[in-house]
């Protein structure tokens, strides 16, 4: 038997009281989540990027996210976007320019060594890669020597994972490229990318011992009209697609793999509502 995480992407919502806090502002946000759930995904420390230079977390905030959480809890960190942003973001019609810590070893040791008080709590190191058209990698070849040469360079004995947003790259390659790594995959429900389910079932033998799975949707912006601040309420309902995705991850977990589940509020509306269903499913 393997184990399941199940957390949410983010946590910092008034508008979950009565859902996981006691009121609209609690004390501490992270020690009431905690007391609910065992993981979550800190999504803050991505979008580092600046035009100069690349943001690193504060030493206070990760001594606070550490001292509000119990030794058995997991994070599953998005690392810094200033490692795997080929390019810096450009406005619509104007060029953009390379980005010079994409994939920069010195970056990424900066960034662990802030994160040392959280290292024994962390479930996966999560590298996030947007869709790389052929201006930003002409091919998935020169993408796979780059991350080559990359993951080779990290520190050993911490537990990474890996994100892509190209459809097409998810194959067999794929994911025996992560295995020869040692790095886990995650697979993401939303975003144009293809349907988890049928991708588990396809290359489930290549997926290694562990898995993160982020559920995510598709159209932020539409669900965002239709919630506005208020993350308490299902809007868009997945019944049909979440038994299929429950049945996926129980089979993982009971085939003796370590399962991430990250929810997010923009799949169904809540993510505590959301995860509520699937553990309904799950039994």
């Amino acid at each position: 038997m393997g184990k399941l995480y199940i957390g949410t992407c983010s946590w910092k919502y008034p508008s979950w009281e009565g859902l996981v806090y006691s009121s609209i502002h609690p004390k501490d946000f992270l020690a009431e989540y905690a007391l609910k759930y065992e993981s979550v995904e800190v999504d803050q420390w991505f979008w580092s990027l600046g035009k100069q230079s690349a943001g690193l977390p504060r030493p206070q905030t990760v001594q606070e996210y550490n001292q509000a959480t119990p030794p058995g809890f997991r994070f599953t960190i998005k690392c810094p976007n200033a490692l795997t942003l080929t390019h810096h973001y450009a406005d619509k019609g104007e060029p953009s320019s390379p980005n010079p810590f994409y994939l920069d070893l010195g970056l990424f040791n900066s960034f662990i060594e802030t994160l040392r008080p959280l290292v024994p709590k962390i479930g996966l190191l999560m590298f996030q890669f947007e869709y790389l058209n052929q201006t930003k990698i002409p091919s998935r070849s020169i993408f796979l020597d780059q991350l080559d040469r990359f993951l080779q360079g990290l520190p050993g004995g911490l537990p990474y994972a890996i994100e892509i947003r190209n459809p097409s790259w998810m194959d067999g390659t794929w994911f025996s490229f992560l295995n020869e790594h040692k790095v886990s995959p995650v697979l993401l429900q939303g975003y144009w990318m293809a349907d988890v389910v049928k991708t588990i079932e396809r290359f489930e033998d290549l997926l290694g011992d562990t898995i993160c799975i982020r559920l995510h949707g598709d159209d932020r912006s539409g669900i965002e009209e239709l919630v506005g601040d208020d993350w308490s309420r299902i809007v868009m309902p997945r019944n049909p697609e979440l038994p299929r995705v429950a049945y996926s991850i129980k089979r993982l977990y009971e085939g003796g793999r370590l399962v991430y589940l990250n929810v997010n509020n923009h799949y169904e509306g809540s993510a505590p509502r959301t995860i509520d269903k699937i553990l309904t499913l799950l039994g």
